[in-house]
């Protein structure tokens, strides 16, 4: 009974943990980014996919407006991995008192897609050309913090692929997603 006991008060522990350094990382981000906008076209041509997103972290490019409407933002976006964390809430959810499918789909879309866009090179942009979402568990607004990471595939010329996972604080598996991406070159 008692290692019962203990093994509780560890997770609880270890979950309480978790949260406060995720606070923190959202505490630490939320203090750099620039208002909600959209950045001009010559802001953005000539950068490439890593630039763009140190520009939006060190406030020197607007953070997206999609994180705002959904209550989510960019963690960290490098080197092909991207990590975005959210705050589910009832504002979200469904007529069934879940949070909502398009919501996980907004969150791995936005992981996905961005550890593609951070490998691109200068003159290069992507679209979404497929994107595949697999809600494994419900979600409410007891689980107060959600990570969705994307981690790229595969890059090539015209198309990558990349595959994401949303998950809790407590290490639990809500949703897995992945993504084809259509490389083309940059209009200005």
């Amino acid at each position: 009974m008692n290692s019962a006991l203990s093994a509780a008060q560890n997770e609880a522990q270890k979950l309480a943990l978790t949260l406060e350094q995720w606070e923190a990382d959202e505490a630490r981000i939320r203090a750099r980014l620039a208002p909600v906008g959209v950045a001009r076209p010559d802001q953005v041509f000539g950068k490439t996919g890593q630039e763009f997103f140190d520009a939006i972290f060190s406030g020197e490019l607007p953070a997206f407006g999609i994180g705002k409407t959904l209550d989510f933002l960019p963690i960290e976006i490098k080197d092909g991995r991207a990590v975005y964390q959210g705050r589910p809430s009832a504002r979200h959810y469904n007529p069934m008192g879940t949070v909502h499918g398009g919501w996980f789909s907004a969150m791995l879309d936005s992981a996905v897609g961005c550890a593609v866009h951070c490998t691109l090179a200068a003159g290069k942009a992507f679209t979404t050309a497929e994107l595949k979402v697999n809600i494994v568990r419900p979600l409410t607004d007891k689980i107060t913090l959600v990570r969705a990471e994307g981690q790229v595939i595969h890059l090539g010329k015209r198309m990558a692929t990349a595959d994401g996972r949303l998950v809790g604080a407590d290490g639990k598996l809500y949703a897995h997603a992945s993504t084809t991406c259509f490389i083309f070159d940059a209009q200005i």
